[in-house]
């Protein structure tokens, strides 16, 4: 049998075969001839043999690949967190564009995403890390596209880092309802008496936190030519496309989000997080702010902030003529130091530096990334490209707010 790849590139080209024929009559304003009826159902034939050829390929593949898997506990082959290793944003894709059902991995996930949401999606499940996680790419020659198409040459924009989640970010995944989150408040208060002398009096104060579904999406159009492209190079280009539209925005909320309107409520605008004074940056009061984080035992730490923030603390020296400085081997003060443009300046001369226990984040997802692919959207459908819209359903909140203290008065 051959391989699936070379099934899919000629059934592309026969696809293109059919299209030719058809806008070629159009172009004229007239009706197929009886020679190009015939010549499109002979094509119409050969495009049905080779999709039915493709899905025998497809479920050998995919049967390899649950043979090959390790059995856990329990008996089964795949646990949900393995099966969405497995799913390929390149196939969910190239499967909508080419108006055919879903097979393999991909299939499996999405009918378990669905299941465990309790709805249905609009467009195909896909889960959130398949847009964080690096391909690796095959040494078999035959599973690539032809070398003249360099998709690994493509020129990417230059994006920020993705982090917040990276750092440790707890992400509680397949909700479907508000959540509630009962949180301890306030602790029974103790002393020592004397003889018949009463123990003191408190009351424990529960407190809760909630997490409710908050939507974020976008729309990116790619060439049909990119997605039909069975390389690994292509699939890495889609997820970075997508990383930069979706994924950076959930990012980018965990860190700063308003609470207003439709958006979560970020580390940086969290009621009771602490707060430091950095405008004279040296090495003491970087320990100072490094201390307030022990008082509130929070052992877990890193560093974020810019890279205008992370190039002042690099040229700033812990004591004069030391020539050792407070950034140093990507740590500050011992704790690693981690540079995104996510993190937004207070004013345009003015930077954060942000320190903290990122584990204290909680990531909640309703839905993981829903693909809604639209081939017949005019613009893009007259140069042969193809609409994709994400969206995702998250909220975020900050369980404990004195794991984090923040300096808003950076100079840069």
């Amino acid at each position: 049998m051959r391989t699936l790849s070379t099934i899919r590139e000629e059934r592309a080209t026969r696809v293109a075969e059919a299209r030719a024929i058809a806008d070629k009559a159009q172009a004229a304003g007239r009706q197929l001839t009886p020679e190009e009826v015939s010549a499109f159902d002979s094509i119409k034939k050969i495009i049905a043999d080779l999709e039915g050829e493709e899905a025998r390929a497809a479920f050998l593949n995919d049967a390899e690949r649950r043979s090959a898997a390790t059995p856990v506990s329990g008996g089964g082959v795949d646990t949900f967190e393995r099966l969405a290793g497995s799913v390929s944003v390149l196939r969910v894709l190239q499967a909508a564009i080419e108006q055919r059902t879903l097979t393999g991995a991909e299939a499996e996930y999405a009918a378990e995403a669905e299941r465990r949401s309790g709805r249905k999606a609009q467009g195909v499940l896909i889960p959130m890390a398949a847009l964080e996680r690096r391909v690796s790419t095959t040494t078999s020659a035959g599973e690539l596209v032809p070398t003249d198409h360099r998709a690994d040459q493509l020129v990417q924009p230059l994006r920020n880092r993705l982090l917040a989640r990276r750092l440790g970010a707890r992400v509680l995944s397949g909700l479907s309802g508000n959540v509630v989150i009962p949180k301890h408040g306030t602790s029974l208060t103790t002393g020592w008496v004397a003889e018949n002398t009463a123990v003191p009096e408190s009351d424990i104060d529960p407190q809760s936190i909630t997490l409710t579904p908050k939507h974020c999406g976008g729309v990116t159009e790619l060439s049909r030519q990119l997605i039909l492209q069975g390389s690994p190079d292509v699939e890495q280009l889609i997820r970075d496309d997508f990383a930069a539209m979706l994924a950076q925005a959930i990012d980018s909320a965990m860190i700063a989000g308003t609470g207003t309107g439709a958006q979560p409520t970020g580390i940086l605008n969290t009621a009771g997080i602490q707060t430091h004074n950095l405008a004279t940056l040296n090495f003491a009061n970087v320990v100072a702010m490094k201390a307030k984080l022990a008082a509130a035992n929070v052992e877990n730490r890193n560093w974020l902030m810019r890279a205008a923030v992370a190039s002042k603390f690099e040229a700033a020296e812990k004591s004069v003529g030391s020539g050792l400085y407070l950034l140093q081997e990507d740590k500050i003060a011992g704790i690693a130091a981690n540079v995104t443009e996510q993190v937004p300046n207070a004013s345009g001369t003015v930077g954060r530096a942000i320190l903290g226990d990122f584990s204290q984040v909680m990531l909640g997802i309703w839905s993981e990334v829903d693909l809604l692919v639209n081939p017949f959207a005019e613009t893009a459908y007259r140069r042969g490209g193809v609409l994709v819209r994400a969206m995702a359903t998250v909220d975020v909140a900050v369980r404990h707010p004195q794991a984090f203290v923040v300096a808003s008065d950076v100079a840069i």
